[in-house]
């Protein structure tokens, strides 16, 4: 719980921000109005009139998230997060210049791999070409590139099967150039069954074990919940291609180990065939997200890599349940993931 100075200092940033100003205790506002939003993220670090909540409540109007502020502060997360969770009731009231980041925003790196088939591999890299996306045909490989690549994917049933890869992409303008990619394949009428998938990968390098037990842990202990986002041929084990993480036992067993390695053998036997792929750790230092269906609509992919992203951020869960699933989500994600669900209900019930 936040203490009653930080409940005072809340009061006067409250005050502030609706002013269209920001706060530290201790200086007079006139000082500070309007100067703390123009902060970097060091100034606010090494700013000694700022508390560790004024701190935090700037940090997120930068755009950071959660886990990097408790990172950046070295304070434990649950702080954080009390301190986070008052700053989303408050800046819905506020300016819209209080709250463009709102806590958080999209700055990963990631990568995209779209499962698709009905299309000469050569007209699509040609269309993608004039259409801004550096791509090319190669053969099967693994190798990340600087430029997008249509290689061939021997698990898709459909005739002139492929699989577009991209190259590593990063924030906003990642999700722009996904989208154009998206663009030029409905375009050209490529062609989407139960056997394509959605592959997404995102930047790991600097995560620690502490940091990978959270993330399998809160993925097996939400995955009925992700699984009603994701069309049935995408659930529990039924695909061979991203069976279940939820191993008996398996927050013990999670718990217990002492490496990644460790968890691997305990949940998934260090097979990459699973919705929660850390084998791309050892070869590209990512971690690759298998589960969602294919699909080459830009919405949702954009949709889903940023569900995951929020997972990526997300502390511990407890629950584990609708609730708490959609409360790590921001409002967009968390209404897209509500109209899912309620999409595949629907469909259920015909």
């Amino acid at each position: 719980m936040i203490g009653a100075s930080a409940s005072v200092i809340w009061t006067e940033w409250i005050t502030l921000a609706r002013r269209g100003g920001s706060f530290s205790s201790g200086v007079s506002i006139n000082a500070q109005t309007n100067k703390a939003k123009q902060m970097t993220t060091q100034e606010i670090l090494e700013n000694s009139s700022l508390t560790k909540t004024a701190k935090m409540i700037e940090l997120f109007r930068l755009g950071h998230t959660r886990v990097q502020v408790s990172n950046l502060l070295g304070v434990r997360y649950g702080f954080v997060q009390n301190v986070w969770a008052r700053y989303y009731r408050t800046t819905a009231t506020l300016a819209s210049d209080c709250q463009p980041a709102a806590g958080w925003s999209f700055n990963k790196k990631f990568g995209v791999e779209i499962e698709a088939f009905g299309l000469d591999k050569t007209r699509l890299a040609n269309a993608l070409n004039a259409a801004g996306v550096n791509t090319t045909v190669e053969g099967y490989n693994h190798t990340t590139r600087s430029h997008w690549k249509i290689v061939t994917d021997g698990s898709i049933n459909g005739a002139q099967g492929f699989e577009l890869v991209s190259p590593p992409l990063e924030g906003q303008a990642g999700i722009d150039e996904l989208n154009k990619a998206c663009q030029v394949l409905k375009q050209l009428g490529a062609k989407i069954n139960k056997s394509c998938g959605l592959h997404i990968h995102f930047d790991a390098a600097g995560f620690t074990l502490t940091d990978w037990k959270r993330i399998y842990t809160n993925y097996a202990s939400l995955e009925h919940e992700i699984d009603s986002i994701v069309a049935p041929s995408r659930r529990g084990s039924v695909n061979h291609y991203c069976r279940s993480m939820r191993a008996t036992n398996f927050r013990t067993k999670i718990e217990n180990a002492a490496s990644l390695e460790q968890i691997e053998t305990a949940i998934t036997g260090r097979n990459r065939y699973f919705k929660l792929n850390t084998q791309s750790f050892w070869r590209h230092r990512t971690v690759e997200f298998r589960q969602h269906n294919g699909t080459i609509e830009g919405k949702k992919i954009t949709n889903w890599i940023q569900i995951l992203a929020q997972l990526l951020d997300a502390p511990a869960v407890t629950t584990a349940n609708w609730t708490e699933f959609t409360s790590i989500l921001q409002h967009e994600q968390k209404t897209y993931a509500e109209g899912r669900r309620a999409y595949f209900q629907r469909a259920a019930s015909r």
